[in-house]
């Protein structure tokens, strides 16, 4: 997995680097902000039952077109964000009890970005994707429900979790995105959905640990805001 994502950063900084040699020359500098909600997860094994945990992401972006090759706009673009994590379990009613843990991190993607439409003025779709490293800035647990707190009850007896501080702080994973902008004389007004698929683990994953993956996966929609520096 690590060699995996050394390949997808090679690949980010390579077409930004050689996309000059083919295509019809450009350099444009964009900066943008963004802001939205995601839903988040963490992959289990053992499987820990899970439903929906939302929270808020935002952030900034710079982005440097490099070349338009054919009906291709082509650069790169990173970020800095915060996103809110974590997971939500979902807990036999019967037991009255509610548990969410909130992970929250700040991340930095590093995109391959290619465009297609209007280059000025007009709808210009675009896809981006690359790694992300992540590092965890903070975390709470949050405990609920009508009925005191019992865990004999829980979905495959999984409750390692509880009380247990997440033990790696960086994250590193793969994002893609899809988003649509309108381009107009006052800036870029767009929306967004990205996916993020953690290849790190929150927790130890040796034979002596408890857990034998337990990565984090979000998906987020969000809204954007972009102009030319120059």
């Amino acid at each position: 997995m690590k060699r995996l994502l050394t390949l997808l950063i090679s690949l980010t900084i390579i077409a930004g680097s050689v996309s000059a040699q083919v295509g019809d020359a450009r350099n444009t500098l964009c900066l943008g902000v963004s802001g939205g909600m995601g839903t988040s997860e963490v992959s289990f094994i053992p499987t820990i039952k899970q439903k929906l945990c939302l929270g808020p992401t935002f952030g900034v972006s710079l982005r440097h077109i490099s070349e338009k090759y054919f009906f291709l706009i082509c650069g790169t673009q990173v970020e800095l964000n915060f996103a809110r994590r974590g997971w939500t379990e979902d807990i036999d009613d019967e037991s009255g009890n509610e548990y969410t843990r909130i992970a929250d991190y700040i991340e930095i993607p590093f995109l391959a970005h290619i465009g297609f439409g209007r280059e000025f003025r007009g709808f210009q779709g675009h896809i981006n994707m690359g790694p992300q490293v992540a590092y965890l800035i903070s975390e709470r647990e949050v405990y609920g429900g009508k009925k005191p707190w019992d865990v004999s009850n829980r979905p495959n007896q999984v409750t390692e979790q509880y009380g247990k501080a997440i033990e790696n702080k960086l994250d590193y994973g793969i994002t893609a995105s899809v988003g649509l902008e309108i381009r107009t004389g006052s800036g870029n007004f767009g929306i967004e959905g990205r996916y993020y698929f953690g290849l790190g683990n929150i927790y130890g994953i040796t034979k002596k640990d408890y857990f034998g993956r337990c990565a984090n996966s979000t998906i987020s929609v969000r809204a954007t805001y972009s102009f030319n520096l120059f």
